[in-house]
This record gives C-alpha cells, structure tokens and sequence, in this order.
C-alpha cells in the first residue's frame, strides 16, 4: 500500500506539470488503479512492489485529472467580463481588511442575466475609482446583494514567483472582481446557517477578540495567526526577518503546534477518564482511558485545524493523528512510515494542487526526514544507578538526558536535511535557524501558542492578561530575532538549482544521515558544495539578456551583460503593503542568486514605474541610482549614490554599450513639463544588436529624439512608450526606430486600455513582431548573433494558465 500511496503522489505531481489535460474520458482510466493494485498482490517481491507503484501513478494522474476538470468547468464568459453584474450570494471566508477596503470570497446563490462561477473572490474598496465612504463591516455568513465587476483567473506569470491562477485554482474561486458602487448594495441576512459559515464566523470572532485586545499592537498579527492561522495582518518587514531566521514554520498554528495541544487535551482526558473523574464510576471498565485520549486528541486536533483554515501542514498532522487514534480503536498497531503514506494519500485525494506549494514538500518532506534518522536510533538505555543516588532521581535526570538528546538529534536532522529542498524552493537556506529555532520552537509551541489560545477563550479581563504575557513574549523574541537576521551571514543564497543537482545533494544528504557505522558519513557535505557554491547564470562578454517582468500595470526590466546588472524601472505599488518590488522582483532576483545590481535607473517619478524601488533598495543593495526624480524624493534619499539622467550619459559593461538619450538636462529647469516627459530614454548595443527603453515619453518628445538624431533611435527591440497609449509611437518614431519586434508592459484588461487598439494596429502594420506581458508572461530577449525572444506563459505552459 505504500508504494502505491507514493506512486499516487508521484502522478499527481506529474499531472500539474502538463500544458493541457487529457480528454475527461480518459480519467477513467484512473478505475484501473485498484483493479491492478489487486491483482498485484498474487505477485512475488519487487513485481508486485512496482505494480503497485504503476497504479498509484495511473490513479494519481487521471484522479488528479478528473478533478482539475470538474475546477475548472465553472466559468465566467468572457462576454460578462467588466460589466456591471448584480448579484447576492453568502460571505464564505474570514475577511480581511486592508488600508484600501477589504477582500472576501463570496459564495454566489444567484445572478442576474450571467452564469457566475459558484465560489469568487471580490475587494471592495473604500475611497477608490468610484466608491463613496466607507466599506461596511463584513461578516462571515452573511448574505449580500451586491453589483460587481468581474473577471476570469489572471495573475501575473514570472519565474521563481507566487502562482496566483493555481491558487485560485486549488481555492475553487473561479472568477475575481470588485464590488461597484451602486444604491442597492445591502445586506440580506445577517447570518446563513452552514458548518463552513459557523466555522468561519468563529474566526471571525476569536481574530476580534485578539485584535480588541491588544490595540495597535505590532505582534497582534502574529497571535492571530498561531490561534486561527490568518497570517495576512503580519507586516512584510516582520516575514523577513523571521524567514531570514528559519522560524516562519513556527508563524502560523503548525503541525508543532497541533500535536502539542492535541497531546495536552489527550493527557488531561487520559488523566481524568483514569481516574474516573474523581468519582467512583470505575469508567476504565466502559472503556480503555488510551480509547478515550486517542479521541480526545482527535477531536481537538480537527477544530484546531478548522480554526487554520485547512492549510497543509495542519491537514497532515490531522490525518497522522487520525491514523494513530483508529489504530488504537481498532487494537492495532502501525508503523510510522505506514501513518505518514496514509496522511500523504488523503492530502492528495482531496487536494492534488497541494504539490505546487512549498509547505506540502518541507512538511512531508521534515517528517520523512526524522522517520529515516532517528527511528529505532534514540531508544534509552537502562539507567545504572551509582552508589548513594536514588534511582527514581537518576531515571528523571536520565529521562530529561534522553528527552534533550532526542530534541537535538531532530533539530540537526531537519536543519541539515532539508538545505537541498530549502535551496530547491527558495534559493536561499538560514545559516542561524538552529539557533534562531533553539530558541523559538520551545518558546512559540510550549508557551506562546498555549497563552494565546487560552487568552482567545477566557473572559475578560484574564484574556487582557493572557494575550498581553503572549504579545510580550513575541515582541522578545523578534527582537532576539532581529539581531540574527542582521548578522552578514545569516542566510546563504544561490541559484535555484536543477533538478538533477538537488537530487545530488539530497543523496548526499541522506548518506551524512545515514546510521551510526555507514563508513565515512561526512562525505555527503562534499555533495552540498555544487548546490551551494553555485554562481547565477550569465551572458557571455559581449552579449546581454533583458527580462522584461510580467509586473501588471508598470515596466519593470533586468538588463544583464556578463559581469554586471541593471534594473530599469520597478513597477507598480499595488497597496500600501505590496508591490511589483517585494512581489516580482526580489523573488525573481533570490531564485537566479543575484546578490546585488550595479545599477538601477527609475525613468520618472510615477507610481507604474517607482512603485517598487524602496522595495528592491531594502532587499538588494544597488551601486548607484539614476534617475528623473526631484532631490527630496524617497528613493532619492534611500539610493547609495544619486545621479540624475541627461542626454549623453555614456558607460560599457562587458562590451555592451548603455547611452541616455533623454531628457536633455536643461529640461530640468522647466517646472512645467510632466513627469513622463522626463523620463530616462535608454539605448542598449551588443554585437551589432540594439534596444530601445524609452521610458513613458509622448509624441513631443518622440519629435525632439527625432529632429536630435534620428539615426541614434535605431534598435532591433523597441519597450512601446508609455505601454502603446494613444499618445506615443508615433509613425515617424517607429520608422526611425525600425524595430524587429516590441514589448508591451501592460496590466490584465487594465483600465487605460493600453495598449490601444490603433496603437496596436500600427505596430502591426509595419510587421514589427508584438509581445504583451499580460498575454505572454514575463519575457527574455537574449542578444547574441541574432536575438532570441521567449515567454514565461509558453515556456511555461500549464492546464490552469489562461
């Protein structure tokens, strides 16, 4: 059964990695599975082991299929995309409220004149486009009419970067949107009865409690999250410094913490059930007190992993649990490899999307990890008590002894056994989380998270006391934290790496944790020397490569020659708390192992092009920073070194050739021109290659480029001014620029319609090859002998993936 539960898993895993999905008739096939696992077990030895791996892989694959058929079948036409729909439906998630408005998934009942998807995801904004006041308090359960605005899936598609179309795949939302202003807005019922809404709603409740009572306090996110996993209120500076510490598994109600409480509550119920309440009922009579505990811990384990909201960690520790509570009802024994098998079948019987995460692969990942190094290695030897000692006080000692050395032996095998797939995932691995973690795993799981939840539940004003000591305790430990993440050396980056050398190193890894007498252990670090010395890929002298970001809304583009690189622009701010900078770029920049940017020119002060850059700043040191920007401008002031741009601004890297073509300096004295007028126009040559990035520039100055030089704009690649708005590319500039093909970065059916339709037109017209981000996903150009273009979305191609 447990090579077939592995071979399940392996063809799920197979299936997400497809562009398309096979025809839903073929997801019969996955019947098969059981038919052949059956008759595999007449089979001797390794036939019938690998039979049954063919139907765990068979059933894996077209059950993972048939349920991506079955997500996927709601739509939303594209017809009913952008207009005004009226609808009422039931709040069906735990809101969450931002400096804008707040977000919610609604669950739709009915729709006026459009077939809506059963389950979408709607913002509601306050003071925006075109709402008036405030946003009314949102509470799960209740039951709203509303007009909205909607669309079909779309996130932006980028290497290295958060998947957003899977998520909402794996969430069952079908469709996004806002909801539009309009009187008849309002809501219906003030509660719907259902398991998921009182789930919700007791969310809802405890996440209020915590927030009212400790008001405007910086760690308040941090108690929300251990009690009811919503880790959405913990500011980004904090996440980084706790994963820079190795310690964000322990943010969030965890499988640690899951077994800790669940284990309380069993051992209290064991305690009082053995005991017959302190009665005389003799209730161990009735029923076995383990009996009892292994469905105590049971039942607290499930409302604790409701209250997180059903994440992957929380699901694996459930179903182990569950496993080891039947195991004991049934009056039979399991091995742990069998429970872990069990737990991974379950999680992908119900949620085949789970292996596009993180979580899923570090949470089975630790547990197979400690199963391999530590069972049958850590049993205890018999105390021998020494003369003149009391044995009962030697065996407490010798048990705390054990219990250190077993904590420990864990700790160093997770820390060590999980830099491959830390370094496959992130591209990057916390040198100081076992010390960071020596402290927080003991702290967050045996007090913080118990204080928390006891805070959440009791009344006032204990609760006040409760949460306070957890608050204090957690503003302790990030300040100890703080002090880790800053040390120069506190994490390792490098490249993401490939398949083949993660597999290398695992297998090293797995021969350093081999058991005590597998000769010469210590050779599996030798493995760990290629994944972790490895340098980011880059084009030879001579040459260049420019990655133009699928970033929405904005222009964001890496220019990379062999030694050097340059970031131009740096996209949008999307909120207050989010941007193309943390979102796109920084993930993008750690998965290649780019350190640091010699450079970074920001073209003009608008928000579709600046709103990154403290960001990026903050994350990845930069030499020098050109740009258009006033003197007290943020950016300004955060660059190490400022330079304003100006026409014939000249400097090579590596034999390519980077010239400022725009604005000409004495445009700096003109309060009067905008802010796109202004922006930094560059040309890049390589090899007899060229490109041109000019920035957000109009028809006037697309006129003084030409009447300046006209021969200077001519480039191979052409960034469309001002995403292909009606006021740029101009017939005389693109004929002067003559470019081969265009890149245009632009927003998913973004409100400027860029790029017009005339715009668009005419770079067709003069055969000039177009690539738009919102189509294409973040796209290469690669200058060599000839130029090569590529697509994130082609490249890249899966079933979910408009």
């Amino acid at each position: 059964m447990r090579m077939a539960i592995l071979g399940f898993a392996a063809g799920a895993a197979f299936l997400q990695m497809q562009a398309a999905l096979p025809e839903l008739r073929w997801c019969f096939a996955a019947a098969v599975a059981p038919v052949v696992l059956a008759l595999s077990r007449r089979l001797p030895g390794w036939w019938r082991d690998g039979c049954a791996l063919a139907a765990g892989v068979i059933g894996g694959f077209f059950w993972a299929a048939w349920l991506a058929h079955v997500a996927l079948a709601p739509e939303l036409a594209a017809a009913d995309e952008g207009r005004d729909i009226r609808l009422v439906g039931v709040v069906a998630s735990l809101p969450y409220r931002f400096s804008q408005g707040v977000r919610f998934n609604f669950a739709v009942e009915q729709a006026a004149g459009a077939r809506v998807p059963p389950r979408i995801a709607l913002a509601w904004y306050s003071g925006y486009r075109d709402q008036v006041g405030e946003v009314p308090d949102i509470q799960p359960g209740e039951r709203w009419q509303l007009t909205v605005r909607l669309q079909r899936p779309h996130g932006n598609a980028n290497p290295y970067c958060f998947d957003y179309e899977a998520w909402l795949l794996e969430q069952d939302l079908r469709a996004t949107g806002y909801v539009r202003a309009a009187r008849d807005n309002r809501r219906v019922d003030r509660f719907v009865v259902g398991f998921g809404n009182l789930v919700e709603r007791g969310r809802a409740a405890l996440r209020a409690r915590i927030l009212a009572a400790l008001p405007d306090q910086p760690y308040a996110g941090v108690i929300v999250a251990l009690v009811v996993g919503d880790q959405r209120g913990i500011d980004q500076a904090d996440w980084q410094v706790f994963n820079r510490t190795g310690i964000g598994h322990l943010i969030s109600i965890s499988g640690l913490h899951i077994t800790m409480v669940a284990g309380l509550f069993a051992w209290a119920a064991f305690t009082l059930w053995r005991k017959s309440f302190f009665t005389r009922a003799q209730l161990p009579l009735l029923l076995p007190a383990q009996k009892v505990a292994a469905l105590a811990g049971a039942a607290v384990a499930l409302f604790y992993v409701l209250l997180a909201g059903f994440g992957v960690p929380a699901q694996r520790t459930l179903y182990m649990l569950a496993v080891v509570a039947a195991a004991l009802w049934c009056n039979r024994l399991t091995s742990v490899s069998h429970v872990l098998c069990t737990a991974l079948g379950a999680v992908l019987l119900l949620d085949p999307w789970a292996v596009l995460w993180p979580g899923f692969w570090l949470s089975f990942g630790a547990v197979a990890l400690i199963l391999y190094a530590t069972v049958g290695r850590t049993a205890a030897r018999p105390a021998r008590p020494a003369p003149g000692v009391a044995p009962t006080a030697l065996s407490s000692w010798r048990k705390l002894g054990q219990a250190l050395r077993v904590g420990a032996q864990t700790q160093y095998v997770v820390t060590c056994g999980l830099v491959p797939l830390t370094m496959l995932l992130f591209g990057q691995v916390s040198v100081v989380s076992p010390l960071a973690n020596a402290v927080a795993i003991p702290l967050v799981s045996l007090v913080v998270t118990p204080l928390a939840l006891a805070g959440s539940l009791l009344p006032q004003p204990l609760a006040v006391l409760a949460l306070g000591a957890a608050h204090l305790l957690v503003a302790w430990l990030a300040a100890c934290l703080q002090w880790f993440s800053v040390l120069r050396y506190a994490v390792w980056s490098a490249p993401v790496p490939p398949f083949w050398l993660f597999c290398w190193a695992m297998a090293g890894t797995l021969w350093l944790l081999a058991p005590r007498g597998w000769p010469v252990r210590w050779l599996g670090l030798a493995a760990w020397i290629p994944l972790l010395a490895a340098e980011p890929s880059h084009p030879p002298p001579g040459r260049m490569t420019v990655t133009a970001f699928d970033v929405g809304q904005g222009m964001a583009l890496l220019i990379e020659t062999s030694n050097h690189r340059l970031l131009y622009d740096t996209g949008p701010a999307y909120s207050a708390e989010s941007n193309a900078g943390n979102r796109v770029i920084v993930p993008y920049l750690r998965g290649r192992g780019i350190r640091a940017l010699d450079g970074m020119i920001v073209s003009h002060s608008d928000t579709d092009h600046a709103g990154g850059a403290l960001a990026v700043l903050d994350s990845v040191p930069a030499g020098w920073v050109l740009s258009s920007l006033p003197a007290g401008h943020a950016i300004v002031r955060a660059a190490r070194q400022h330079v304003a741009c100006a026409a014939g601004q000249r400097w090579d890297w590596d034999g390519v050739t980077f010239e400022i073509l725009h604005p000409a300096a004495a445009s700096y004295a003109d309060a009067t021109l905008k802010p796109n007028a202004r922006g930094c126009t560059l040309k890049i040559s390589a090899g007899g290659r060229a490109m041109l990035l000019p920035g957000d520039i109009e028809a006037g100055q697309e006129a003084a480029l030409l009447a300046r030089d006209p021969a200077r704009l001519r480039a191979d690649v052409l960034l469309a001014p001002h995403h292909g708005s009606g006021t740029s590319s101009t017939p005389a500039f693109l004929q002067a620029v003559g470019p081969r093909a265009a890149l245009f970065q632009v927003g998913h059916r973004n409100r400027y319609h860029h790029p017009k339709p005339e715009v668009y037109a005419r770079y067709g017209a003069l055969h000039i090859q177009r690539y738009r981000t919102d189509q294409d996903g973040a796209i290469t150009v690669e200058f060599a002998d000839t130029v090569r273009i590529t697509s994130y979305r082609r490249a890249q191609a899966r079933y979910w993936r408009n």
